[in-house]
C-alpha cells in the first residue's frame, strides 16, 4: 500500500481494543482474518469500526474471509479478497481513489458477485511491519527462559488436501514459495526489532524441502543465536527423515505436527495421509535427531468413539508427551466452516452454520462424547498445569465414558519436553 502511494495505519486487535481516532477519515478498512480467532475478533469490532469510519469501505481478506464471505456480506462487508490477495487489495484501493468500477479486480468478491481466489505467485516484497507492535509472543523453554518470538512465512498454501483444513478449499492443492531473499530480509527486520525466535507459519514447511533447507541454513549462518520452529506433516517427517538432524543443528527449537487422531478410521476421513502406526515412528525419528516434537490433535470429531478417545490419552501418556501437548488439544472439537471439504462427505449429526462459532454445528451420535468435550473444555479454560489437566481428562473420561485407564510402564528414558509458544498459532 505504501509503495502504491497510500498512507495506511495498522492495529492489532489481539493486543488491545480499537482506537476510534485512528480510523477518522478512513476511506478503506482492511480486516486480515487468516485464522478462526482473528475472524471472531474482527466481527466483534465491526460495530466500533462502522461508528468510527461510517463512510469507509470494509474489505476482509485471509483464509477465513474466503470461507465466510456470505456471512461477511450479511454483516455489512463491501468486499472480500481471497487467495494471494496483496495485489487485489492494492487494486481495490486504487479503484476507490480513482472512482472506477471494482468488478474487474481479480480475486475480489462483491455482494452477489463471487470471484475465484487468486492462485498465482505474486511479486513479493519484504513485509513492512512499521506501525505494528513488536514481537509480543514468546518462546518458553523447558528451563523457564523466554525469548521474544516473531512470525514469518517461507511459503503459502499447501499441496495437500486434508479435508478439515481451511487451506484446502481456498488453495485447492496449490502452494507458492516466498523468495529466499524476501524471507531472510523479513527475518532480519524482526530480529532487529527484538525477536530471538521465529515461527514459520507455513501450513507445511516441507511442501518444498529444498527451499526450506536453504532458508534455515542461511538464517542460522547469519543469526546463529536465533531459534525457530516449523510445522511439518507426519508423512513428510517419515519421507524426509534424513533431514531432521539438519533442522536440529540449524536452531530448530521444536516441530509442530498435526497427528490429529490415533484412530485409522478418523485419519482416513480427515485425509491426513498417515496412519496411527506412523505417529510413533515420527516421534522416534524426531527424538533420535534431537528434535522436540509438539503434536496436535482434533480430539473430538463426529466419528471419534469413546475407545478412540481413551486410546489417544493412552498414546500421549505412553509416549511421554504430556508436557509437549497444549492442554487445549485434549478438548479440541472439529470445526466445519462453510466451504470445508468435509462437507463433501456424510457428517453424523450435522446441523446448520452457527454464526457465532462460524462453524456448522454437529452432534456426536454418542451424546456422552459431547458431554465430555464440554466438561473438558471448561477445565482447560479454568487453567492448570499440563499434568493436572491430563489427569483430569482421564478422570472425566472414566466418569462420562466408563473407559478404563491402562497400566502404562514408566519409560526408561524420558522424552525431551518440547519448548512452547505463549501464543499458539492454532486456527
Amino acid at each position: 500500500m505504501r509503495r502504491a502511494g497510500f498512507s495506511p495505519t495498522a492495529h492489532d486487535l489481539s493486543q488491545g481494543p480499537l482506537d476510534p481516532a485512528r480510523l477518522a477519515g478512513a476511506r478503506l478498512v482492511l480486516l486480515s482474518v487468516p485464522m478462526h480467532t482473528a475472524l471472531r475478533l474482527a466481527l466483534a469490532a465491526l460495530p466500533d469500526i462502522r461508528a468510527a469510519a461510517p463512510r469507509a469501505r470494509l474489505c476482509f481478506h485471509g483464509l477465513y474471509a474466503a470461507l465466510n464471505q456470505d456471512l461477511l456480506f450479511a454483516r455489512g462487508a463491501h468486499a472480500v479478497a481471497s487467495g494471494e490477495a496483496e495485489e487485489t487489495l492494492v487494486a481495490l484501493a486504487q479503484a476507490l481513489r480513482a472512482g472506477t468500477p471494482l468488478e474487474p479486480i481479480p480475486g475480489l468478491s462483491l455482494p452477489g458477485r463471487p470471484a475465484e481466489p487468486v492462485l498465482r505467485k505474486l511479486a513479493f516484497a519484504p513485509p513492512d511491519r512499521s506501525g505494528l507492535p513488536g514481537p509480543y509472543a514468546r518462546l518458553r523453554l523447558p528451563s523457564g527462559e523466554e525469548r521474544p518470538a516473531g512470525h514469518l512465512e517461507a511459503s503459502r498454501g499447501c499441496k495437500h488436501l486434508c479435508a478439515h483444513c481451511p487451506v484446502t478449499p481456498v488453495y485447492q492443492g496449490r502452494f507458492f514459495v516466498v523468495p529466499e531473499e524476501i524471507v531472510l530480509a523479513d527475518a532480519a527486520a524482526q530480529i532487529e526489532a527484538g525477536a530471538r525466535h521465529l515461527t514459520f507459519g507455513d501450513p507445511d514447511f516441507w511442501n518444498g524441502p529444498g527451499h526450506a533447507r536453504a532458508i534455515v541454513s542461511e538464517l542460522h549462518r547469519r543469526f546463529p543465536e536465533v531459534s525457530y520452529d516449523v510445522t511439518i506433516k507426519v508423512e513428510h517427517l517419515l519421507r524426509h527423515a534424513e533431514l531432521l538432524p539438519e533442522l536440529a543443528k540449524s536452531g530448530c527449537a521444536f516441530v509442530t505436527s498435526a497427528f490429529e487422531s490415533t484412530s485409522d478410521r478418523v485419519l482416513e476421513l480427515l485425509g491426513k495421509g498417515h496412519s496411527a502406526a506412523d505417529l510413533g515412528r515420527a516421534l522416534d525419528l524426531a527424538e533420535s535427531a534431537g528434535l522436540p516434537l509438539r503434536p496436535t490433535f482434533v480430539a473430538f470429531t463426529p466419528w471419534t468413539s469413546a475407545e478412540d478417545y481413551a486410546a489417544m490419552l493412552a498414546f500421549v501418556e505412553r509416549g511421554d508427551l504430556i508436557q509437549s501437548l497444549d492442554p487445549l488439544q485434549l478438548a479440541l472439537r472439529l470445526l466445519v466452516p462453510p466451504g470445508s471439504a468435509l462437507l463433501a462427505q456424510e457428517i453424523p449429526g450435522l446441523g446448520p452454520l452457527d454464526p457465532e462459532t462460524l462453524s456448522h454445528d454437529w452432534r456426536h451420535p454418542d451424546g456422552r462424547m459431547d458431554a465430555l468435550q464440554r466438561r473438558l473444555f471448561g477445565e482447560v479454560e479454568r487453567g492448570g498445569s499440563p499434568e493436572a489437566l491430563f489427569e483430569r481428562a482421564w478422570a472425566l473420561a472414566r466418569e462420562e465414558l466408563g473407559v478404563v485407564r491402562p497400566a502404562i510402564p514408566p519409560r526408561h528414558r524420558r522424552r525431551r519436553n518440547a519448548p512452547s509458544l505463549t501464543e499458539s498459532w492454532f486456527c
